[in-house]
């Protein structure tokens, strides 16, 4: 029980900081609150798995705890969902 705890307290961490470096990338003004960025990196999480899986099909990319090239593809993930949400959901000003 204990260790599921922790893997979720570390799930949204990691969506947290993925979020967050995705918003400081991408330009733009992003009116998004805590919870959205952390929900941002955890589908970017999946994005970036995604796209590695289509490179390599014999790595893990789901580990605990994440190696840096996880953290890494995270916040590429993020930053993918990012430009997909300011393209077609976001209004624009």
């Amino acid at each position: 029980m204990e260790a599921t705890l922790w893997g979720v307290v570390g799930v949204l961490v990691i969506g947290l900081i993925a979020g967050l470096l995705a918003r400081a990338i991408v330009p733009g003004k992003d009116a998004m609150g805590i919870l959205p960025t952390i929900l941002l990196g955890i589908i970017g999480s999946l994005v970036g798995g995604a796209v590695w899986g289509l490179f390599d099909k014999d790595q893990a990319v789901f580990t605990w705890p994440p190696a840096t090239g996880g953290i890494i593809l995270s916040i590429v993930g993020a930053i993918i969902v990012l430009l997909i949400y300011n393209r077609f959901v976001a209004k624009k000003a």
